[in-house]
């Protein structure tokens, strides 16, 4: 992470900033700054755009699904600092396209996405953030449910919210990453969309 040089006060003031005014690419705000952080792979990249025609294709609405496009505000444990997360996948709630209209972030006092997936990129720290920091503020936050893809491990575990913690309900693996992720999504859009 390269870190940017713009401050805020709080995440209040952060949030009046028009969306045009904010540096170019992706940004995670972090401590009253925004921290640039690292274009996705190609190969993570395809796999978000892949998973969503697969959402859509099972019947969720077109303009719910986004990839890399919104940012979520988290709860702050004392180790994790970042307030901010861009997820490879989001799928919002029908409100949230009003809620979101200037701007596409949703904050605390907003319900929380319907899903969000990531994919998780090779490297120590990059699984640590996918599976332990994003699943306990995603967990925080009240996702109903958070699904990790493992390229390297070739699976997709799906986390749902039983209560106020994340239970596994699904492992889907194999070499078949077409048939996995329609699983997958079938699975999904039966329970919840």
């Amino acid at each position: 992470m390269v870190q940017a040089r713009l401050r805020f006060k709080n995440f209040e003031e952060y949030l009046l900033v028009n969306p045009e005014d904010l540096p170019e690419g992706p940004h995670v705000y972090v401590d009253g700054e925004l921290v640039a952080v690292s274009p996705e792979s190609r190969v993570n990249l395809l796999i978000a755009r892949y998973l969503s025609k697969c959402l859509e294709a099972s019947g969720v609405p077109f303009e719910l699904i986004y990839c890399h496009a919104f940012e979520i505000e988290v709860p702050v444990f004392s180790q994790i600092r970042e307030q901010t997360r861009y997820p490879d996948l989001v799928v919002i709630r029908p409100e949230h396209l009003e809620l979101t209209e200037n701007r596409a972030t949703i904050t605390v006092d907003m319900p929380a996405p319907q899903l969000v997936a990531e994919v998780v990129s090779g490297g120590d720290e990059n699984r640590r953030r996918d599976y332990q920091a994003k699943r306990k503020q995603y967990e925080a936050r009240g996702i109903p449910e958070y699904w990790l893809i493992d390229p390297e491990k070739q699976q997709i575990i799906v986390l749902s919210l039983a209560g106020d913690n994340y239970a596994e309900s699904g492992v889907f693996q194999g070499g078949d990453r077409e048939s996995c992720a329609m699983q997958l999504v079938r699975n999904g859009v039966n329970r919840h969309f």
